[in-house]
């Protein structure tokens, strides 16, 4: 099931089925297996194969966020003073909740953060209050996302 580059091979069968449980991950495997013409067995053994592979790293439900009142997205990039404070700062970061990825970089920041607030008050004292706080962070560049305009994983 593995290439020579460590990539995974997957055959039409797999890319349908990968499909339909991309767009809804609920959908009863019976209902796909009638759909692409195949036994739910064969189905599940697929699937069991795909997720020992790496390829399929779990499944989730996902929360809308504004329904819980979190309405303001911003990504922060955070500069270090040194780059041995990077395990430090990330450390502290997963403590903060509204931090929700978190990725070192190439570039000016040695660390860029998505982060979800309930309003820009609240951005303000995550800023001020927790990452600005954290030992090794020098200074801050914020960016608000105004719309998300794409939202999507890669195509199969």
């Amino acid at each position: 099931m593995k290439n020579d580059d460590n990539s995974v091979k997957i055959d039409g069968i797999d890319k349908k089925i990968l499909r339909y449980l991309m767009e809804d991950a609920r959908k009863p495997i019976l209902e796909i297996a009638r759909q692409i013409g195949i036994s739910g067995a064969a189905i599940h053994q697929r699937l069991r194969k795909l997720e020992k592979s790496g390829l399929i790293a779990g499944s989730k439900f996902v929360i809308n966020p504004k329904v819980l009142g979190y309405t303001t997205m911003a990504y922060i990039g955070i500069f270090l003073d040194k780059a041995m404070s990077n395990p430090v700062a990330v450390k502290a970061l997963e403590k903060i909740p509204e931090v929700l990825e978190c990725h070192y970089t190439t570039g000016d920041w040695s660390i860029l953060i998505k982060v979800l607030c309930k309003d820009n008050e609240h951005l303000m004292h995550v800023l001020n209050k927790d990452i600005q706080q954290i030992e090794g962070v020098s200074r801050t560049e914020t960016f608000i996302s105004l719309n998300q305009q794409i939202d999507r994983q890669i195509s199969i």
